[in-house]
């Protein structure tokens, strides 16, 4: 096999799918790991190894990543999509909300660089790329915690980027604006939903995620001596 393997979290829909696919075009083995794993399979790509995965818990995590590897040698590019937005008033939100965000957005993230940041760094080679938001450089009403979230991946990737880099491995973070995928789903609370269609309405429509798999492609082709260390994308009407 000629090119590396690319794994990539919450692969089953929306811009994990999107990148799945334009890795997959452009010849990569890939390790997909998302729940449903089912959703995975249906994808139906070549040289794809699909494991159930919830990336909260680290030895689920861990067997994923140990099979892909024996299956097509050394992770080069980890894809850290996995995340959940739930919205709303800080005073109102279930508190177990905030965790289910902390844990899959935050810990998530640190538990799938943990599994392959040191192997990279012995190789000097690999690159990490994780997915904020929009919402990680502007909070606002009913984003507190989401907008916390990805602040962190931010914060999180900037530091290990800088550990990482005497070692010729990159990390990146694409922040896209509002992106046309399940995670607005998550929210529920009604009010908040509608508002996010009548915002769409408005601006003529949101990202594809085929948008944001092609800033995440760019990115990782660079050559091994370019780090994008962000991109920020989001729909020309979007404001905030």
């Amino acid at each position: 096999m000629s090119k590396p393997l690319v794994a990539i979290t919450g692969a089953s829909s929306g811009i994990g799918e999107a990148t799945a696919r334009a890795f997959s075009r452009e010849g990569h083995p890939l390790l997909l790991m998302a729940r449903r794993v089912e959703r995975l399979k249906t994808l139906g790509l070549p040289d794809c190894l699909c494991e159930k995965v919830d990336v909260t818990n680290l030895e689920s995590l861990k067997s994923a990543v140990e099979k892909g590897e024996e299956k097509f040698g050394p992770i080069d590019c980890l894809v850290n999509n996995a995340g959940v937005m739930l919205l709303s008033k800080a005073h109102l939100q279930d508190t177990g909300e905030w965790e289910r965000m902390l844990d899959v957005n935050v810990k998530g993230m640190l538990n799938g660089i943990h599994l392959v940041l040191k192997g990279m760094i012995e190789r000097q080679a690999g690159t990490i790329i994780n997915i904020s938001s929009v919402a990680g450089l502007k909070p606002g009403p009913n984003l507190a915690v989401y907008s916390g979230t990805k602040f962190a991946v931010r914060a999180i990737s900037e530091s290990i980027r800088e550990e990482a880099a005497p070692h010729d491995v990159r990390v990146t973070v694409i922040s896209p604006g509002l992106v046309e995928t399940e995670l607005l789903e998550h929210t529920t609370v009604r009010e908040l939903k509608e508002g996010f269609e009548n915002l769409k309405e408005g601006m003529g429509g949101f990202l594809e995620p085929s948008d944001v798999a092609g800033a995440i492609l760019y990115t990782y082709k660079q050559p091994r001596n370019v780090c994008v260390r962000e991109i920020v994308l989001a729909p020309t009407r979007q404001l905030r």
